[in-house]
């Protein structure tokens, strides 16, 4: 059976000024692919260097070769044009704002494997225990499908998921092939079927939400069934929007709890608790017994440290509802979801993870 991680960052960490420059030097061909790379490696060191420092189990390579959590499916499949379906984002300069998602324009064809670039350096480096994340195909039926241009090519979600799931189960088998033992799905538009503003967007869009959600899971569960669980864990990270400290949904887990947890083929469950906005703990009941939740109580949209006493009280809380041994603690997201990160600083960011890592051993020892 694979190890259980009390501590956690959800994937992505800041990216260094260097490494910011470097980008946009390259998308003004001021600077070669190599040199970029090596910023890149120069980058993603630091970051390791980091995790070790703090004591996490389980390190990443920060997403730091991406320009957001899912941008490398559009960077290994072609068929997506740079057109973007608007996301309504609230918080710190809120509003209507393209995703960072690609449009589907054109039949898919993969063309390289999505963490093909990332993860030799990340197997040579880390020096133990870290892990793969990706964006369960389920993500791009909102982030990617827009009527006009998609329905061209696919004449339904349904069609789209089906060709996504293909391309993700190659990357999975891939990725167990190479020794992965820990691959992260990340799934924030699961959170778009507990927030009714969203499901009325859905609708106004022709879809059933509770329909559209089914088939996210069955989707998603497809390409879950090849891995060997004795060896790999896998998780699922249910966010609610994470760019430059902003987010788009709102609600409690209580009107997907009993299908997400119930039904979704994951070991552990990465959910954010660090608002008001996501509600109780009271869902985490409907955890089905040897399954884990990672409680995303530490956010990484602002600076402000959090109390550790606050910290362990609301994991007692929790475990009135899920027992302590089945729980875990992590940041509520990555701290750069985006490649122009949230809203604090790099040291902010240390800080923050050091605190996870402390709150977890004096919880679990």
């Amino acid at each position: 059976m694979p190890p259980r991680y009390r501590a956690e960052n959800v994937g992505s960490f800041l990216r260094p000024p260097e490494l910011l420059q470097a980008r946009r030097d390259f998308a003004n061909e001021k600077l070669s692919a190599e040199l970029l790379h090596a910023a890149e490696d120069a980058a993603i060191l630091m970051t390791l260097e980091g995790q070790r420092r703090a004591g996490l189990p389980i390190l990443t390579d920060g997403e730091l070769r991406r320009g957001s959590w899912l941008t490398d499916m559009a960077d290994a499949v072609n068929g997506f044009v740079s057109d973007k379906v608007i996301m309504y984002w609230r918080g710190p300069g809120g509003g209507a704002e393209g995703s960072t998602a690609q449009v589907v324009g054109g039949k898919l064809r993969k063309a390289r494997k999505l963490t093909g670039h990332e993860l030799p350096f990340l197997k040579e480096h880390a020096a133990g225990p870290f892990k793969i994340t990706l964006p369960s195909p389920s993500n791009f039926m909102i982030a990617s499908y827009k009527p006009g241009i998609s329905d061209k090519f696919y004449k339904s979600h349904a069609e789209l998921l089906d060709e996504l799931v293909e391309f993700t189960r190659d990357e999975v088998r891939w990725l167990v092939k190479e020794g992965v033992t820990y691959i992260q799905f990340d799934a924030p538009y699961y959170s778009h079927y507990l927030d009714p503003k969203q499901r009325e967007h859905i609708r106004a869009a022709g879809y059933d939400p509770d329909e559209e959600f089914d088939r996210s899971i069955e989707g998603d569960n497809s390409v879950l069934k090849e891995i060997p669980r004795a060896s790999v864990t896998v998780s699922a990270h249910v966010c609610r929007g994470n760019s430059r400290s902003r987010w788009y949904t709102a609600g409690g887990y209580d009107a997907i709890a009993e299908r997400l947890f119930g039904r979704l083929d994951v070991d552990t469950f990465l959910l954010e608790y660090d608002s008001d906005r996501a509600g109780g703990f009271e869902p985490l009941r409907l955890v089905p017994r040897g399954k884990s939740v990672v409680l995303g109580l530490i956010t990484t949209k602002e600076p402000q440290l959090e109390s550790q006493q606050s910290l362990r009280r609301r994991i007692d809380e929790a475990a009135r509802y899920i027992p302590l041994e089945n729980l875990a603690i992590s940041t509520q997201c990555g701290f750069a979801s985006v490649a122009a990160g949230n809203l604090l600083s790099l040291d902010d960011q240390w800080r923050k993870l050091d605190l996870v890592v402390d709150t977890s051993r004096k919880v679990w020892g």
